[in-house]
Formats: structure tokens, sequence, C-alpha cells
């Protein structure tokens, strides 16, 4: 499978195609983090607010069950810090879905920031890359066999513009068909050239 490009300019313009995607990539995957960290933050009061609830729920289950402790009326005494700690635990709770729901928004938006622009940019990226390695992959077949040199040629008359055709040759499809040797070299040669491979020594048709 060819990859690259053999020309110097067109594998150049190739590696930096492909540095530039994976910088792009690089790019959001770390702006995306950085959101991630950003919003996370917001969940520092829901910390606070989960801490400082647990803390004052243990308070009053110590109080309630010291007040329960006395005699007679340890019930009736330890039943509001009873009912203390259950609002204190249910302030806890609250801290915990506070951040929760930060979690989930600070996931959310930074899978997004970083997928959104990484498929889009992969979406335009990796059709012509695809491309060019599937026609790079079977001119070098072609550029190998016996023959190659006619099908390149035919190749050629069938993509090059019109204007550099012309410049050819004025009946340059007539030289194609007569078998033209230096005709079918200089198109072969010219569709190596479009997808940036060597003119290398083709074999023409024994």
């Amino acid at each position: 499978m060819k990859v690259y490009a053999e020309r110097p300019l067109r594998f150049t313009r190739q590696v930096v195609a492909d540095l530039a995607m994976a910088a792009w990539t690089v790019l959001w995957v770390w702006a995306a983090i950085n959101l991630y960290d950003f919003i996370q933050k917001l969940a520092i009061p829901g910390e606070k607010l989960e801490g400082s609830g647990d803390r004052l729920a243990q308070n009053l289950a110590d109080a309630q069950s010291k007040a329960g402790s006395v005699p007679l009326i340890g019930d009736k005494l330890s039943a509001p810090f009873g009912n203390a700690a259950e609002a204190a635990r249910g302030i806890a709770d609250a801290g915990r879905t506070q951040q929760e729901a930060v979690g989930d928004l600070a996931t959310t938006l930074a899978w997004f920031t970083a997928a959104a622009p990484i498929i889009v940019a992969l979406a335009l990226w990796i059709p012509f890359r695809a491309m060019w390695i599937r026609a790079a992959t079977s001119a070098v077949a072609v550029r190998r066999r016996t023959g190659g040199a006619e099908l390149l040629a035919l190749r050629a008359l069938a993509t090059a513009p019109l204007r550099r055709l012309q410049a050819i040759d004025s009946d340059v499809v007539a030289g194609w068909r007569d078998g033209d040797p230096e005709l079918i070299d200089l198109l072969a040669r010219m569709e190596l050239r479009r997808l940036g491979l060597k003119q290398r020594k083709l074999k023409p048709v024994s």
C-alpha cells in the first residue's frame, strides 16, 4: 500500500497535512480537557455542602445519642436532634447531587467540544487521503506490470486536462491508438506525476 508520494513536493504536502490533522486533534482534546477541568470547579460548592452536611449530621447524631441517654426525658429530648440530623443528611445529598450534575455536564460538553471539530476534520481529510492512497497503490502496481505504460497512458487520456493533452500533440488520441511509444511514455509519466510518483522505468507491451 502506498501511503506517501515519492516526489518531494507532494510528499511534503501530505506530511504537512497529516501533521496538521494530528495537531488539530491534539488541540481540541486539550481544549476539551481544560473545559472539563473548568466546569468541574463548579462542583466545589457541592463538595463543601456535602462535607458540611455530613459533619453536621454526624454531630447531631452524636448529640441525639447523648440526649437519648438522659433518664425519663431522653426520647423527647433527642427527637429534635434526630430531625436536624436527617435534614443535614438531606443537605449532604443535595451537595452530592449537585456534583453529579456538574460532572455529567462537564463530561458531555468536553466530549462534544473534542468530537465535533475532530469528526468534521476527519470527514474532510479521510476521503481525500483514502482516494489518493487507493489511486497511488494501483498506479504503483500497474507501473511494475508489462503493459503498464499503456494503461497509465489511457488513464492520463481520461483524466488529464484537455489543454495539457492538446499541448502534447494535436492528435494525441491517434498517437495513443497507433501505439506511438514516445507518446505513450509521455502520457504514462504525466499520470505518475499527477499522483506524485517517480518516473521509474515503465514496461510497455512486448
